[in-house]
């Protein structure tokens, strides 16, 4: 099974303004750590501990970008590391809403198709919960949500495509108790991962990292702090 996580010691600096060079966690956090205020680096610890790769949200051809913002903002804000996106590249819907800076703190995996994405979340272990309503779903609390989950919304006006539904391991839906037949996309997350995080919690469990793959994200939330991280680093280690 691949790994949930995504990030490698030593870490490839491109994403940081270095592209050809890397440099270790330990490099990153004995020179870059100690710049950052006591409070910032006591923040990124604790959030890091909470941290899950366990539970991924994917969002299948989701048409406004304030949608995708804000179904990653509640992702980061219930712990969950990884967001799963599926563009197959039609023309998308710009917003001028933003996450709050909730993708700046998310690993990001990106598909041009279904197939290929159904593959690689397999490949990682996750059961794949799609939202949908039809004959065999089921309320999404009804399932093993301590499990490593991923769960899937759809398109604004179409919802999840033919090739998710018929994939899927699972379509499950959300309570409704009143006349209109679906929520929003970024409530319907919104409310899954609260489900999600909720029977989780309920579990005892919370953070899921190791403890290299904490060090790991640590270095990574160091870098994405700081202003030029590269640079200053060619200066301290070069």
């Amino acid at each position: 099974m691949k790994p949930r996580f995504f990030h490698n010691d030593p870490i490839d600096m491109a994403p940081y303004g270095g592209t050809g060079s890397q440099y270790s966690v330990e490099a990153v956090l004995t020179h870059l750590a100690p710049r950052l205020t006591p409070e910032r680096w006591a923040k990124i610890q604790k959030v890091v501990a909470g941290r899950t790769c366990d539970v991924t949200g994917v969002l299948e051809n989701i048409y406004d970008r304030g949608n995708t913002s804000a179904v990653m903002r509640s992702a980061e804000a219930m712990g969950f590391q990884n967001i799963h996106i599926i563009e197959p590249g039609e023309k998308f819907k710009e917003a001028n809403r933003v996450t709050a800076g909730a993708d700046k703190w998310l690993d990001v995996a990106k598909f041009r198709e279904t197939p290929s994405a159904i593959q690689a979340l397999r490949e990682r272990g996750y059961r794949i919960l799609a939202t949908h309503l039809d004959a065999k779903a089921k309320p999404l609390e009804e399932e093993d949500l301590t499990r490593p989950i991923a769960i899937v919304f759809g398109n604004e006006k179409d919802g999840i495509s033919p090739e998710m539904q018929a994939m899927a391991d699972q379509t499950v839906i959300l309570p409704m108790r009143g006349f209109v037949q679906s929520y929003n996309i970024s409530v319907a997350a919104a409310i899954a991962f609260q489900t999600i995080s909720s029977a989780r919690s309920r579990a005892g469990l919370g953070g899921s990292l190791s403890a290299d793959e904490q060090r790991l994200l640590q270095a990574h939330y160091v870098l994405r702090t700081l202003d030029n991280p590269f640079e200053i680093l060619r200066r301290l280690a070069p």
